[in-house]
């Protein structure tokens, strides 16, 4: 079964890469053939010069975006012939930003500043007292200006020079122009034909990378047997990737059905921080020792609390998200490196655990550099998405990998479990052979007559030793050794009555406390009786002691019967021998066990199983 299940994993995998791969695919190729064709998305929609925080100007360029750090900054210019003959509209989609649209002399053609969301506040209050907008905050907004309106109600023509002031209200960070203002011009309304054509083929990537992480990760620990708390961990992460990276993509369009340009803002924000909180999971999942882990817990319980703290203040209306980004930002990063010391403090000297620890160097690598970018201009943006992608893809090819392991150590289980079957059938066959069973009924027969009361005990006995043999086929894990310990006294018994004073069964159990696969004495405690004190004509006595050492629990069945030469090549009588083969493999590999004959030809035989204590759990794990 779990051959056929792991089949169908695989296959489930090459489909899901498989759509992954044509995904991106379509989504290059629509945005390559769009972006060139249907609408156009200029850096800048003004032809002219622009100020940053009241600097000197500086040309704007056509095809370069500009990506200054800024407070405020001011473009000024002429509209470019092209985009306002051949579009009819421009769409401003903006984040967290104020901005003014107005002509040389003054006149507001189009504005959102924070007169005009106190306005919008103070009205929704009055409808709404727990509404979540903010008149100090500015979110995500999305607003077209239809050219029409440029040219006839603001008089606006190619020639006229135009200024368009943007204005980042906020103390702790600066923010780059690129990354805050996105202009889109088209001939009716662009900003849903973008979305789709340029916006959806990725939000279709990652919704995928979502389910995959959803489900693939944990059914394929279920199937496997057992909860693997990692691979649960890798698959929440992965939902959160995928969810974070579909805000980064649909973050400038949420205000197309989202009315609030706050709640847009917080959106994506509450993604960014489930996010973290996913990837200090995942990496706790990887620590073993207790004290890692406690300090695992403290680490990612606190960047939880400063995300709860964050969010209530929001919500209260005292300090919205984007105010606190930068204390999360560093939080975050802060709680990540403490992640990964801890990590290496536990001392991981194994291959895979140094290849581990190398996969999340470039996120770590983006982090600080991102972290940077807030206190020093870097060329490019948004470093900390491309490290998370490297990273991301290293774990799932890790982890798939780790999976494959996994699931055919599972198929060698399963195969172990099976031989340990058929050897357990054969110990139970080999406890109820016909004359053994011929020899019992014999003598209970014989004790009707003789001592009926002691008969009806012997036929009492002797089903449930029959039971216990039977219930043997069902024990897949050991069980206490004093259970064992009663099914060989039914045996012992059972013996007795046969061989009456020819056999005396004598026992020195000054240890419990350990586990054992179950018929696992029994083979050699048969042996001592029929091999041994059974072949010497005057009888004789069968030991069965227990004891503990520093590292072991021993079991020691000791008999003074004929004795053997352990040398000695097997006797050439028909049988095949295998049973005290598979008493010992069953004892080895189950715990770890093994089993010492010794023999002296005229005083008797010794065999004593030793069990590891290290190999000894609880009576609900295999030793």
């Amino acid at each position: 079964m779990k051959k056929i299940l792991g089949g169908k994993i695989w296959t489930a995998v090459s489909i899901v890469l498989t759509l992954l791969l044509l995904a991106g695919a379509a989504g290059i190729t629509l945005r390559y053939y769009v972006s060139m064709n249907i609408y156009a998305t200029p850096s800048m929609f003004l032809a002219g010069e622009y100020s940053v925080d009241g600097g000197e100007w500086k040309p704007i360029e056509r095809d370069r975006p500009v990506t200054e750090h800024f407070h405020k900054i001011v473009f000024k210019g002429k509209i470019p012939r092209r985009l306002l003959l051949y579009f009819g509209t421009l769409t401003v989609s903006s984040k967290n930003v104020w901005y003014t649209l107005k002509t040389s002399q003054g006149a507001v053609i189009e504005s959102y500043s924070f007169d005009e969301a106190r306005a919008s506040y103070e009205h929704t209050l009055t409808t709404k007292p727990l509404a979540l907008d903010m008149p100090n905050t500015p979110g995500y907004r999305v607003k077209t200006v239809y050219n029409a309106y440029l040219a006839e109600k603001a008089d606006v023509s190619e020639d006229a020079e135009l200024v368009f002031e943007v204005e980042y209200p906020y103390d702790d960070a600066l923010v780059s122009y690129h990354d805050c203002i996105d202009v889109t011009a088209y001939y009716s309304d662009a900003m849903y034909l973008r979305f789709f054509y340029d916006a959806l083929p990725t939000v279709l990537l990652f919704s995928l990378i979502c389910f995959f992480g959803l489900f693939f990760f944990p059914v394929a620990s279920f199937i496997l047997g057992r909860i693997d708390y990692k691979y649960l961990a890798f698959g929440f992460l992965s939902f959160f990737w995928g969810l974070y990276m579909i805000m980064q993509q649909t973050s400038g369009y949420l205000n197309l059905w989202i009315i609030d340009p706050t709640v847009c803002m917080m959106l994506d924000k509450v993604a960014g921080y489930c996010f973290i909180a996913a990837l200090l999971f995942y990496f706790k999942s990887n620590m073993r020792s207790s004290g890692t882990r406690v300090a695992a817990n403290i680490t990612s319980s606190a960047y939880l609390g400063c995300a709860i703290a964050v969010f209530v203040l929001h919500l209260c209306h005292s300090r919205d998200l984007n105010a606190s980004s930068m204390a999360m930002h560093i939080a975050a990063a802060v709680s990540t490196a403490v992640m990964v010391v801890l990590l290496l403090a536990e001392k991981r000297d194994n291959r895979n655990a140094l290849l581990f620890l190398l996969s999340w160097v470039p996120l770590l690598l983006t982090i600080a550099i991102d972290l940077l970018d807030q206190f020093i201009h870097l060329p490019g943006s948004h470093y900390f998405n491309y490290g998370l992608a490297i990273t991301m893809i290293m774990q799932i090819v890790r982890l798939i990998g780790d999976l494959r392991f996994q699931y055919k150590e599972a198929i060698r289980y399963q195969q172990m479990q099976k031989e340990l079957y058929e050897a357990k059938v054969g110990v139970m066959v080999s406890q109820i052979r016909p004359h053994f069973i011929y020899n019992a009924l014999t003598s209970i027969a014989m004790m009707c007559q003789i001592d009926p009361n002691t008969a009806q005990e012997a036929t009492v006995t002797f089903a449930d030793y029959l039971r216990g043999n039977m219930d043997s086929l069902h024990q897949t894990k050991p069980v206490p050794f004093v259970t064992e310990l009663e099914h060989l006294k039914k045996y012992l018994y059972l013996e007795k009555m046969r061989f009456a004073d020819l056999l005396n069964i004598e026992y020195d159990i000054q240890t419990v406390d350990f586990h054992l696969p179950l018929l696992s004495i029994q083979p050699l405690v048969e042996n001592a009786v029929k091999h041994g004190v059974g072949m010497k004509e005057d009888g004789g006595t069968v030991t069965i002691a227990t004891k503990e050492t520093d590292t072991a629990y021993e079991v020691i069945i000791t008999d003074d019967g004929v004795g053997f030469d352990p040398e000695a090549p097997k006797p050439d009588d028909g049988r095949t021998h295998v049973g005290m083969e598979n008493t010992k493999k069953r004892l080895r590999d189950m715990c770890g066990a093994h089993v010492e004959i010794t023999s002296v030809i005229g005083e008797g035989t010794t065999a004593r199983v030793v069990l590891p204590k290290e190999g000894q759990r609880n009576e609900d794990n295999v030793c």
